[in-house]
């Protein structure tokens, strides 16, 4: 099993939408970081997919479409851009991690009942085994997260640890 951490929609626009959605976000960061961290000291990869759309000016290059400082995703980490709420779909994402030879995602981000859960879904159409990390979903709606590790897979950061150990 070699695993990759996907890290979805974590945009500063997004952080605009609500303060439930705000104190979501801020929530889900720290266990998304600590993942990172973890992630990073076993040598596997991190990567960062982002939201675009030109209608909404969520493209590279505005504020809205740029990372949160409190966020430790590199520069030198793979960036996704995507325009579906799955991931997959219409990306490089999926060879990307073929060429790493990923076959398990640990998937963390916003939205949870949106993209997060499509991404999910799309990697289980692709016979890559998806699993939430617990804690590190964000929504405007937080009976939605609880909704969707209900129907998920998921590890807590605990459990986490001791599979990288």
């Amino acid at each position: 099993m070699k695993l990759a951490l996907l890290v979805i929609d974590v945009q500063k626009k997004f952080f605009t939408f609500s303060p439930t959605t705000a104190q979501s976000l801020n929530d889900a960061i720290e266990y998304i970081n600590a993942a990172i961290a973890l992630f990073r000291e076993k040598d596997l990869p991190v990567i960062c997919v982002q939201h675009v759309d030109e209608e909404e000016k969520l493209v590279p290059g505005e504020e809205g479409f740029e990372l949160p400082e409190q966020l430790d995703i590199l520069p030198s980490d793979l960036h996704i851009h995507k325009t579906y709420g799955n991931s997959f779909n219409k990306t490089t994402l999926e060879d990307e991690l073929r060429d790493l030879g990923v076959d398990t995602v640990i998937i963390t981000g916003f939205c949870a009942e949106y993209c997060v859960l499509s991404t999910y879904r799309g990697a289980q159409d692709l016979d890559l085994t998806p699993i939430i990390l617990r804690g590190s979903l964000a929504s405007d709606n937080l009976k939605n997260i609880r909704f969707v590790q209900s129907i998920s897979d998921i590890f807590s950061f605990g459990v986490l640890k001791k599979v990288l150990g």
